[in-house]
């Protein structure tokens, strides 16, 4: 199955950018006429038939419509510090988006070794992953923030939930609390006696977070866990606790 973007659909027509429709029209040779299968990011797929296959402007006319294709029944927001080696976190990217994420958060960390990420090419690989993996909603990837930002963030009254929020869900941090005042379970119990839909799991940097943003998370509501007995990269970390998510709500 193909699936192609569309940046906007009107009047039932979807409108495809110069790279999908190079990519139809060019690269899998489809003319008008043939039917292709195209999604709006927003989580509702297609079916169409090719109305004008210009390869920098090529539009489908919608014939039916799938909503939630290839959704997930529940809401993941998932922050983790971009990692030194950028591709290791373009990598995270990836996998997570096949997985099932909604919100990719990157955060910036006390302890960060990378200070500055740019999300572009983060947005390419989550379209490019979300289209692979048959899904229709691409996740949101955020503006970097900082941890403490990121913890601080409100209710923004729109009817979806935001970390740091007290109503949110269940709001989890992967962090080390060598501390004995603050012991950790597994994130595979914490979500087993979770009955909600709404999770959000924090994943710091390669120097993990500071103690400092540990106490606030704590202050916020955040439950410590832990991933396993390996030592794991960040990256890898991250993409066990969107699989720990994947598998507690598989159908």
């Amino acid at each position: 199955m193909e699936l192609f973007y569309a940046y906007e659909v009107s009047g039932g027509v979807c409108y495809l950018d110069a790279e999908e429709s190079g990519h139809c029209v060019r690269v899998l040779r489809h003319r008008a006429g043939d039917p292709i299968d195209v999604i709006d990011g927003l989580g509702t797929l297609y079916h169409c038939s090719l109305v004008d296959d210009a390869p920098k402007g090529a539009q489908a006319q919608v014939l039916s419509t799938v909503p939630g294709f290839g959704g997930h029944p529940y809401h993941l927001t998932l922050g983790c510090c971009p990692t030194k080696n950028n591709d290791r976190f373009e990598w995270f990217v990836e996998k997570a988006t096949e997985l099932g994420v909604d919100d990719l958060v990157p955060l910036i960390g006390e302890r960060s070794e990378r200070r500055v990420y740019k999300t572009e090419r983060a947005q390419r690989i989550a379209l490019s992953a979300t289209k692979q993996s048959l899904k229709a909603r691409i996740p949101a990837v955020w503006e970097p923030l900082s941890v403490k930002s990121f913890l601080e963030m409100a209710h923004q009254g729109d009817g979806e939930v935001v970390p740091g929020d007290d109503r949110a869900s269940l709001k989890l941090i992967a962090y080390c609390f060598e501390e004995a005042s603050a012991p950790r379970i597994s994130i595979r119990e914490a979500l087993a006696g979770f009955t909600g839909t709404d999770v959000t799991v924090l994943i710091g940097p390669e120097g993990d977070f500071s103690p400092e943003e540990a106490r606030l998370a704590l202050r916020c509501g955040y439950v410590p866990v832990h991933l396993g007995a390996s030592r794991l990269r960040t990256e890898t970390a991250a993409v066990t606790a969107a699989a720990a998510v994947y598998f507690r709500y598989m159908q």
